[in-house]
């Protein structure tokens, strides 16, 4: 096993034993999503590529692609962005 998946097994364990956020503790990216017309998505650690039908973003374990049509930024502030459009699909990478 390696040293980061060992990391990662026992940071796992410590956020199930202690009911701590999964997100924060694993640097997982959280999505929230109203209907298909905003997306709120914190924890990433970038912006790829945005244009007006995608949003790409860097996280920690790869890249998160949201496409669709009509995007807006309404809102980018340090690791989270408030996405605003047509949400068709989102998929992990």
């Amino acid at each position: 096993m390696t040293k980061s998946k060992l990391k990662e097994k026992i940071m796992r364990s410590i956020t199930q034993t202690f009911d701590l956020p999964s997100e924060v503790t694993l640097k997982l990216p959280r999505i929230t999503m109203i209907g298909t017309i905003h997306a709120y998505i914190e924890n990433h650690q970038g912006l790829v590529v945005f244009s007006s039908d995608e949003l790409l973003l860097k996280v920690h374990q790869g890249h998160v692609r949201i496409t669709g049509k009509d995007f807006v930024l309404k809102m980018m502030i340090a690791q989270d962005i408030l996405l605003e459009g047509e949400i068709t699909d989102i998929r992990f990478e």
